[in-house]
């Protein structure tokens, strides 16, 4: 059967729109992966130490943790494509200025504006593709091939950084991100058509900012802690500043009419157990992960380069098997996969404890690789989850709380695991017995995890939305096994 013109018009257009959209994503992955493969150069160059180099990672993690809910809801009421190139465009810009950066607090301030972009720009992505396809089927495939085809960043960072920092220097990094930029925003500005919601619910300001000053105040309390000493003026005021702000935070969301974090969910079990496994895991993928490439360049000698292909393994692992973690959630259950995946990943990081200068690469790669393939198995399931706990209408937040706690938990990851070494370090250790602490601390606390998961990641009934009552009550054909994910009939 032939095709008509604007039937193939319009198949170009959803491909070059999926083209455009993946790349925005696959670029704020990248920057996930490809700075650990710098942080030797930049420690040597910006003349830093270690709390610099956790500034460095946290700066960006952080905004993007606390900013990326708002930015769903940015995009949603002011229009996705308007939102998805201003963080295109704040992002770009932001790179060049790291790229420039003659000091680590420099970077630091160009890492944050980077985070603001990315929190933009990461949601509205998603929400353009799926508003350019209503059709359900065409829509699941389209969500995945844009999952897929940005995952690719993670894999490629810490090679490309590798390459990148080995021949040019850590600028170069955040310069590949330009003309992937001006790329997006030229094609972004011809191709995407504007959508918006006009139901959006109203931007949850001061929640937004209690959040991002809160969790900022508590990760530089566990950051400076160890540089500063624990007891320091500084530490304890912005310690006691945390305890405040969060506790602001939780008062104000459970007032508020259309909360950013609607603090209900958490009375189902389903997703408060969901949402801190997840927390952990963020914690432990990306606590440990920062220090791959300090442990093969400072430990082992190896060349930046060379340091960079050698954290491959848990990346790739990662990208090869993360497709296949919901399918077999959907067959064994939420609870059978995530278990097993944490309790694959954590004797991992046990083992990555064990490792010194003398071990050869052939009995550390399948230790990374472990890892990788543990903690692979327990993204996905983990978000399902969270998204059966509660009503089908509200998935779209359950999935972006459930993104949100995957990061909080790696900004604490670094900032926690980092003073662990430096604790270390304080009392005479060496940089590679700290190293080998904040494996251990990291496995234990996954293993801990696993049994968590193991008893309480079970049944629960949806948190219920007063709002729907007034809503439809259309019966749902979904029903829900024990732990196993909502299977229609």
């Amino acid at each position: 059967m032939a095709v008509s013109p604007a039937a193939e018009r319009s198949r170009r257009d959803r491909t070059v729109l999926l083209t455009v959209t993946c790349l925005g994503q696959f670029m704020v992955l990248l920057d996930n992966t490809i700075v650990g493969a710098a942080l030797p150069d930049m420690q040597h160059r910006l003349h830093t130490q270690l709390t610099g180099l956790q500034w460095i990672v946290d700066a960006y993690v952080l905004l993007v943790a606390m900013l990326l809910l708002s930015g769903g809801v940015f995009a949603d009421r002011f229009g996705r494509k308007r939102v998805y190139l201003t963080g295109v465009a704040v992002f770009t810009a932001a790179s060049v200025a790291c790229s420039l950066a003659p000091s680590a607090g420099w970077l630091i301030a160009g890492r944050v504006l980077q985070g603001v972009g990315a929190a933009a720009l990461s949601p509205a992505s998603l929400a353009l593709l799926v508003a350019a396809h209503p059709a359900p089927r065409e829509r699941v495939r389209a969500i995945g091939l844009w999952a897929g085809l940005s995952g690719i960043g993670l894999a490629a960072g810490p090679v490309a950084g590798g390459v990148l920092t080995e021949a040019f220097g850590w600028p170069a990094i955040f310069l590949v991100n330009v003309p992937i930029g001006v790329v997006l925003l030229l094609a972004g500005l011809r191709i995407l058509k504007e959508t918006r919601n006009p139901n959006a619910p109203a931007i949850d300001v001061p929640g937004t900012v209690l959040s991002v000053v809160g969790v900022g105040a508590l990760t530089y309390s566990l950051i400076e802690g160890g540089a500063r000493g624990w007891t320091s003026p500084a530490v304890l005021a912005s310690s006691t500043a945390a305890v405040i702000l969060l506790a602001a935070f939780v008062a104000v969301e459970a007032r508020r009419r259309a909360p950013m974090l609607p603090l209900r969910l958490f009375r189902q079990r389903l997703f408060t157990v969901s949402n801190t496994a997840m927390v952990v895991v963020g914690f432990a993928l990306m606590g440990s992960s920062f220090f791959f490439s300090q442990f093969f360049v400072y430990v082992q000698g190896s060349s930046i380069l060379r340091a960079g292909l050698q954290t491959l393994p848990t990346t790739l692992a990662m990208v090869i098997v993360s497709p296949y973690a919901g399918r077999l959630a959907a067959r064994y259950g939420f609870r059978t996969v995530v278990t097993v995946g944490l309790a694959v990943a954590g004797p991992g990081l046990l083992a990555l404890g064990t490792v010194d200068a003398n071990t050869g690469y052939g009995n550390v790669w399948w230790r990374l690789t472990v890892v990788g393939v543990g903690f692979a198995l327990t993204m996905s399931p983990l978000t399902g989850a969270a998204i059966q706990a509660v009503d089908p209408q509200e998935g779209g937040l359950a999935s972006g709380i459930s993104s949100t706690t995957r990061q909080i938990g790696a900004v604490l990851g670094v900032a926690v695991l980092g003073a662990v070494v430096r604790a270390r370090q304080a009392d005479g250790a060496s940089f590679a017995s700290g190293l080998h602490c904040a494996f251990v601390v990291a496995g234990a606390l996954t293993l801990a995890t696993a049994v968590l998961t193991g008893l309480w990641l079970g049944r629960s009934k949806p948190a219920e939305d007063p709002a729907a009552r007034h809503r439809s009550t259309a019966p749902n054909p979904a029903t829900t096994s024990n732990d196993a994910p909502t299977k229609s009939r």
